[in-house]
């Protein structure tokens, strides 16, 4: 994985409906953090691209083994999430889980790496070792409300062998209330997208060789 920001691809991701909401302004922040780093940064309302949930593909498909759901869920997938070194998902959240927006995105995504799809192996390569962020807003304050959210995108970054960078949290119900939460989750967006290609990620096994420190000396 790059060490560096320069001249990476961000996607920042909104699965929020609410145009200059909570979730919005965070992800405005992890925008102007990666930008501010040297990345370029593409931010996408996933509702402006699907129109559908995820059919049986099984009837569903063309008879070339492209989708036939009428949406822009394909150029969002293929041009945007494949084409980007780190995406950062920024979603409110909803029964203590992600928004239907957010969710259908993942779903949506088996279209095409099932094996059904004739170019699913390129696409499983070309989904594999990203850089993830997530970045939630709630009006709850307490920490189990995000934990199972956390912990799927944890299994999904494990699962497409990308790392897990970090998680921002911001408390709000308002529209743009975030801004007030005194946890100042905005900063904590902007440093989100500002170190999303530099922060260090460990994801050791048992029998990993690893160092005695984790951080370099300075002594």
């Amino acid at each position: 994985m790059t060490s560096t920001t320069e001249n990476q691809k961000v996607l920042v991701l909104i699965g929020s409906p609410r145009r200059n909401g909570n979730s919005s302004e965070l992800a405005d922040a992890v925008r102007w953090g990666a930008e501010k780093a040297g990345a370029t940064v593409a931010l996408r309302f996933i509702d402006d691209y699907i129109s559908s949930f995820l059919r049986d593909c099984r009837i569903c498909r063309k008879p070339d083994g492209e989708c036939s759901i009428a949406d822009d869920f394909r150029s969002l997938f293929i041009d945007d999430y494949l084409s980007a070194d780190g995406v950062v998902f920024c979603s409110p959240v909803y029964w203590y889980g992600l928004s239907a927006q957010t969710k259908s995105f993942f779903d949506r995504t088996f279209c095409y790496n099932a094996a059904s799809h004739p170019d699913s192996a390129q696409i499983i390569q070309r989904m594999s070792g990203k850089r993830i962020g997530l970045v939630l807003s709630s009006e709850e304050t307490y920490p189990g409300a995000t934990l199972g959210i956390i912990h799927q995108l944890q299994e999904f970054s494990r699962y497409t062998h990308s790392e897990f960078v970090g998680v921002v949290r911001g408390v709000g119900n308002s529209r743009g209330e975030v801004i007030h939460d005194p946890g100042l989750p905005l900063q904590a967006a902007e440093q989100l997208g500002r170190d999303l290609f530099v922060r260090k990620y460990t994801d050791y096994r048992l029998d990993m060789e690893r160092s005695g420190r984790v951080w370099p000396a300075t002594d």
